[in-house]
């Protein structure tokens, strides 16, 4: 397979600038929603703010990759003085937790950047961020050129583990006599 340049993208967090706002899922949860800016719902948002307001421990965290299994981490850090679960710092959609799942399909969730046509500058919790806890940044780099079937994966196990093999294979099936 051929390299090409790829944009990567990536949100640095400067945690102890956040105040715990949320402003950031408010604005996510309503981009994301169908049609585009008609619900808030935080529980749809691509980042969630872990929150422990006794210990002032605000952490903004994005969705990753989906995990298939529940990992073993149960470590705890401390950081500054204060104290973090290991799960804090996951991204993934995993068994263990409801978070970074859509609330309704149970489907994970992944921040895909706002995404959007035309394409915007930076992503809208960036540009919404009060505090400048969340910083855009750009760079290039050379990759393999292909499809990622993790994802295509990820959604599949996700839609068979609620609707079940037969109704997936069912509807792909309808799918693909449609063309």
């Amino acid at each position: 397979m051929a390299k090409i340049k790829k944009k990567i993208k990536t949100i640095k967090v400067d945690a102890d600038k956040c105040n715990g706002c949320r402003t950031c899922e408010v604005v996510c949860s309503a981009f994301h929603s169908s049609p585009k800016w008609s619900v808030i719902n935080p529980a749809r948002s691509r980042i969630q703010i872990i929150r422990h307001p006794l210990k002032n421990i605000w952490l903004p965290v994005f969705a990753g990759e989906y995990a298939p299994a529940e990992c073993m981490g149960r470590d705890k850090y401390i950081i500054d003085g204060k104290e973090y679960d290991e799960c804090a710092f996951c991204r993934a959609s995993c068994p263990s937790r409801d978070l970074f799942k859509e609330p309704d399909s149970g489907l994970p969730l992944k921040c895909d950047m706002c995404e959007d046509d035309p394409p915007r500058e930076k992503p809208l919790c960036v540009e919404w961020c009060l505090n400048d806890v969340l910083i855009y940044e750009e760079r290039e780099e050379e990759v393999e050129e292909g499809v990622e079937m993790e994802d295509v994966e990820a959604g599949l196990t996700s839609m068979v583990d609620k609707y079940g093999l037969e109704k997936v294979a069912e509807t792909i099936t309808r799918m693909s006599q449609k063309e």
